[in-house]
């Protein structure tokens, strides 16, 4: 029973993030959603085996930062630079939900750490949070249009790789020490600066029009 309600809560997660990164770039979450819950399913279960049998939770998370990017990049031909900047704001956004519920909810993130009722509790009421606002991002027009194939790949881009580089092993380590008020400041950070040059890209794109 444990292994279905792990697995459900986490399909719950991930469909929420992926729905998320879609609505970043105005697709419709029904676009590609059969490949998309093929992914998602291996991704929840490389996690729960990461979690429950090699006590690797801290890993997880970028595991299936690193399959949302191939999936984005393989089946939905988003060139991979920005498949990987959406996925890396679509996971910081859901995670700065999740930290926000906690504080909200719950006493400590170790109430939380360990499936069970509580964590099934927050995934859920996260997941449906973020599901509700990637509805209401692709109702309104809340994303980003430019043309990925007109971008050249140029010294800030390189920045830019550099950077999402440097998150991705940023998340592991902020989920292995597990500081609430670490995960705020850090998320909260992350997710401006990645939206700040998704504006300006964007609004360059328009401009070279």
């Amino acid at each position: 029973m444990e292994v279905f309600w792990f697995m459900f809560c986490s399909m719950i997660e991930t469909l929420a993030i992926y729905s998320l990164i879609m609505s970043l770039f105005r697709f419709k979450t029904s676009e590609y959603i059969w490949q998309a819950l093929f992914v998602m399913l291996f991704a929840n279960l490389q996690s729960f085996i990461l979690r429950n049998e090699l006590s690797l939770a801290f890993v997880a998370p970028l595991i299936t930062i690193v399959i949302f990017i191939f999936l984005f990049t393989t089946v939905i031909k988003v060139p991979v630079l920005w498949s990987a900047t959406c996925t890396i704001i679509a996971y910081v956004l859901y995670a700065l939900i999740q930290t926000v519920y906690v504080m909200a909810l719950f006493e400590s993130v170790e109430e939380v750490q360990t499936p069970g009722t509580d964590a099934y509790v927050l995934q859920l009421i996260s997941g449906a949070t973020a599901l509700l606002l990637s509805c209401l991002m692709y109702r309104f027009g809340i994303g980003f249009s430019f043309d990925f194939e007109k971008l050249r790949f140029k010294f800030e881009h390189i920045v830019m790789t550099v950077l999402i580089v440097t998150v991705l092993l940023l998340v592991s380590v902020i989920f292995y020490y597990n500081r609430i008020w670490i995960n705020i400041i850090f998320f909260a950070i992350t997710f401006g600066l990645f939206i700040y040059y998704m504006i300006r890209t964007e609004e360059k794109d328009v401009n070279d029009d």
